[in-house]
Parts: C-alpha cells; sequence; structure tokens
C-alpha cells in the first residue's frame, strides 16, 4: 500500500516569534504554501506564526475525498491548542475555505481576532449542489474553470489540485451551514478582505458576511489587481499591510 506522501514545499510551516500567535489556514484543495508568504511576513514583524495543513490536502485527491469538514476543522483545532502553548494571543487569518473555517473557529475558541480572506458564503445557484453525494459516485470530479490569476510567474509555482472533488464539494456545502450558525455568533474584530476580480467566488461573497456578522467591529477591504488567491497576487503587499495594520491596532487595544 502506497504510504501518503506531502507534496514538497507545501509543508506546514512554523515560525516562532513573540507571545503574539497568527494561525494561517488555506483553502480548498489548497495546501500551506499559499499561505507561506503573508507568514513571512507576519514573522518579520515578530509574530509567531503557524500555517497547518487541512486533512487530506497536499497529497493526493483521493486523501481528500475521504476526509470531512469536521476533519478541516479539527485541524484548525490542532492549531488553535498548538498555539495557545506558545502565545497569549491568537489571531486567525483564513483564505477562502481557510476563511471559512478561521470565522466558525472563532465562534468557539478564544480568539482575539479574525481577517477572513477571498471567503465565500455559499455555492453558485445550481441544481447539481443538492445532489452533491450521490453526484460523487458517477462524477467523482469537477472542472475548476478558467483561472483568474494575474500573476502568471506565481501560478506556475502554485500547487493545489487540478480538480474539485465532487464528495469534498458536498463537504464544503455542510460547512457553509456551520457558517451560517456562526456568523451571529462572533464577537470579536473582524477583517474581511476580497479582490473585485475574484471569479472563485460570488461577488457578494464579502457582503452577506460582512451583513450577518454579530460583531459592530467589522470591515471590509476591497482589493484591485488580484485574483482569487490574493496572498499571492500582485494585490499581496496590500494584503499582507491591512492584516498586520489590523491585528496591530487590537493588540494596542489589549494593551490599555
Amino acid at each position: 500500500m502506497q504510504k501518503p506522501i506531502i507534496i514538497q514545499s507545501a509543508e506546514p510551516f512554523l515560525f516562532p516569534g513573540n507571545r503574539v500567535g497568527c494561525l494561517v489556514i488555506h483553502g480548498f484543495t489548497g495546501t500551506p504554501k499559499e499561505m507561506r508568504p503573508l507568514g513571512e511576513y507576519l514573522s518579520s514583524k515578530g509574530f509567531t506564526v503557524l500555517g497547518p495543513r487541512l486533512t487530506g490536502h497536499a497529497m493526493r485527491p483521493s486523501d481528500m475525498i475521504r476526509s470531512r469538514w469536521q476533519d478541516w476543522l479539527a485541524s484548525v483545532e490542532d492549531g488553535l491548542h498548538f498555539l495557545s502553548g506558545m502565545t497569549d494571543h491568537i489571531y486567525l487569518l483564513g483564505l477562502s475555505m481557510g476563511g471559512v473555517l478561521a470565522l466558525i473557529s472563532a465562534s468557539r475558541y478564544p480568539i482575539q481576532g479574525i481577517v477572513a480572506m477571498s471567503t465565500p458564503y455559499s455555492f453558485p445557484k445550481d441544481w447539481r449542489v443538492n445532489f452533491l453525494k450521490p453526484l460523487s459516485l458517477f462524477m467523482p470530479y469537477v472542472d475548476k474553470g478558467p483561472s483568474d490569476w494575474h500573476d502568471l510567474e506565481n501560478l506556475k509555482t502554485h500547487i493545489s489540485y487540478p480538480k474539485y472533488p465532487t464528495r469534498s464539494l458536498a463537504e464544503l456545502k455542510l460547512l457553509f451551514g456551520q457558517l451560517y450558525h456562526a456568523l451571529p455568533q462572533i464577537k470579536i474584530p473582524v477583517l474581511l478582505m476580497q479582490s473585485r476580480n475574484d471569479t472563485g467566488i460570488l461577488p457578494e461573497s464579502m457582503e452577506r458576511i460582512f451583513e450577518h456578522l454579530g460583531t459592530p467591529d467589522k470591515k471590509m477591504f476591497w482589493l484591485e489587481g488580484g485574483g482569487h488567491v490574493i496572498t499571492r497576487e500582485p494585490c499581496k503587499d496590500t494584503v499582507f499591510q491591512t492584516a498586520y495594520e489590523f491585528i496591530l491596532e487590537i493588540e494596542k487595544r489589549l494593551e490599555k
């Protein structure tokens, strides 16, 4: 039997730093690699940064098919417990489904703030969405569609599964249900970021999440010049700085 092997350069990472912890969470079918530039930036500011690998990711699509939404959430929980032993404050920064997981986790665990980037609120309207489990028996994978990448050089080194496992899409649909329950319960500061050129999620995603958040301390930040994976697109410097300033602002408040 072939042993699961993590794809080279897509491994999880830890950058030790001060007592402020940042858990950076990658997206659906993605890998920790897409979060490493953000992690390196936050580490350069002195923070302790952990980039976990979500269950079933960065190996083979068949490994992802066997995982469930609870496994992805448990990967985040493991990261939180790990960071809690090294830091006093923890911030969750998630991309795409990583943003969904960050928001859900923040409704369950003691977190100081959330940065949700390119985060979907729901699937596009499609009759097949309600039949993903049975469809997966006949159609195990679904094409991802046209790329919305602007930085074509970074696209060449981007690592993700080439197609969406249909059975995993069914789990993502269940995860959206958890998100809808979690949003009104979130009472901590939240920063949402989304590119106007993102075709990977519905254009109204950020506004829908913003509308349902329970916290009054929430911000939306629109970006230009990047697709879905804004942590590796031309707008990444703005993303990194905006996230850092958001965390710094909260830290200053907590010191008072």
